[in-house]
C-alpha cells in the first residue's frame, strides 16, 4: 500500500504542477515508471485507483488520459462513499447536507437573477399538493437551482451527491407528517423572498431551519428503522413511526 500511495502522490504532483493537464495523455507505462522511480506494478495500481475516481481515464487500445477534472466527474467518488455508508450514517449525511445547503443559499443571495427566481417559483406552482412524489421531485429541483447560483460547481456537485441519498428519508417524512407539503412549500417561499431581497444571512438561516426538518424527523423515529430510512430502495411500505 505504501508503494501505491507513493505512486499516487507522484502522479498527483504532475497534475497539480500543470505538467499533466486535463485531456493530456500519460506517457507509456515503462517510460513513466522509470521517470518517477516507481515499479510498474505500483504505477499500475495507482492508475487503477485514479481511474476509479475519474482523475484518469484508461482507454483500452488508446492510452491513459487525465480527465477534464470537472466537478461532475470528481463527485462520483463521493457518491460511491455515500452509497456505501448511506444506511448506517444517515444522520451524519443529513448534517453534511445542511452545511452545504446553508452555504449555497448564502452565496446565491448575491448572485441569483430574476430568471433563477422564476425557476424557484415554478417549483412551487408545479408541485401537486396531493402527491409526496411530486413534492420530493420539485424539492430537488428547488435546491439544485439554488446551488447552481452559488458560483461553485464543486459545492453544487457535492451537494447533489449527498442530497440524493436523503430522498427516502424526505419522502417518508412527507408521508408520515401532517401538512408536510404545505409546510415545505411555505418554507420554500420564505427562502425565495430572502433570495429576492438579496439577504444572504436570512436566506441561510431559513434554509438551515428548512433542511433540519428531516433531521428532526429522523431523530424521532424508532432506532430499529434507521437503516430502512437510509436505504436506497423504493418506498413500498408504511413509513417508520415516531418513538413513543
Amino acid at each position: 500500500m505504501a508503494l501505491t500511495d507513493d505512486a499516487l502522490g507522484k502522479i498527483k504532483d504532475l497534475i497539480v504542477s500543470g505538467e499533466l493537464r486535463p485531456g493530456d495523455r500519460l506517457p507509456p507505462e515503462a517510460e513513466l515508471s522509470e521517470r518517477l522511480g516507481l515499479s510498474r506494478n505500483s504505477l499500475r495500481e495507482a492508475v487503477k485507483a485514479l481511474d476509479f475516481i475519474n482523475v484518469l481515464d484508461v482507454r483500452r487500445g488508446s492510452g491513459t488520459y487525465v480527465t477534464s477534472l470537472a466537478a461532475e466527474d470528481m463527485v462520483e467518488a463521493v457518491s460511491f462513499l455515500v452509497d456505501v455508508h448511506a444506511s448506517e450514517s444517515l444522520r451524519e449525511i443529513l448534517e453534511v447536507r445542511r452545511i452545504f445547503e446553508a452555504e449555497t443559499a448564502y452565496r446565491a443571495a448575491a448572485l441569483i437573477d430574476e430568471s433563477g427566481l422564476e425557476q424557484l417559483r415554478a417549483t412551487i406552482t408545479d408541485t401537486d399538493p396531493t402527491s409526496i412524489e411530486s413534492l420530493v421531485e420539485q424539492d430537488f429541483e428547488f435546491h439544485s437551482t439554488i446551488a447552481s447560483y452559488a458560483d461553485n460547481d464543486y459545492l453544487a456537485a457535492m451537494l447533489e451527491a449527498v442530497s440524493v441519498k436523503t430522498a427516502r428519508a424526505r419522502t417518508w417524512r412527507g408521508m408520515s407528517e401532517d401538512g408536510a407539503v404545505e409546510k415545505t412549500l411555505s418554507e420554500h417561499r420564505a427562502i425565495i423572498d430572502a433570495l429576492a431581497a438579496g439577504d444572504a444571512r436570512l436566506a441561510q438561516s431559513i434554509m438551515v431551519l428548512h433542511v433540519t426538518g428531516v433531521q428532526r424527523w429522523v431523530d424521532h423515529v424508532d432506532v430499529d428503522d434507521e437503516e430502512a430510512i437510509g436505504a436506497d430502495t423504493d418506498v413500498g411500505q408504511e413509513p417508520p413511526k415516531p418513538k413513543g
